[in-house]
């Protein structure tokens, strides 16, 4: 019985990245920022999906991150990883991004996340 749940969960959970994928595309002008939440850190990364590379990723994990804050998952953690993700963009000269919000809903933490980068330039 329980495993089943978990299963179904799984599966849900794919549909719901596979929904959203469909919609979403990464290029080279305007890649795709991915995020992933685990129970105690976020993660996110830039992606351009047409070559299927990595530009650049920040996480709660980091030393800059660390130096800035303590506490790895609450709205004020994500604010700052926002902040740092923009610099590294706004350093590798990308303004235009597509946001992929991955499983989540668009609220709290992840919402934080966005609005952070939306402030220090970034458009999407």
């Amino acid at each position: 019985m329980y495993k089943d749940k978990v299963i179904q969960k799984r599966n849900a959970k794919e549909r719901i990245r596979k929904r959203i994928r469909k919609k979403i595309r990464g290029t080279p002008d305007k890649p795709r920022v991915h995020v992933f939440k685990s129970n105690c850190y976020v993660y996110v990364q830039v992606i351009n999906d047409e070559v299927g590379q990595i530009l650049t990723s920040a996480s709660t994990l980091e030393k800059e991150f660390k130096e800035k804050n303590k506490n790895t998952k609450n709205v004020e953690a994500c604010q700052v990883l926002g902040e740092i993700l923009a610099k590294r963009l706004k350093a590798k000269k990308i303004k235009l991004v597509v946001f992929d919000r991955g499983i989540y809903p668009y609220h709290g933490r992840i919402k934080a996340l966005a609005e952070a980068m939306r402030k220090e330039g970034l458009t999407f």
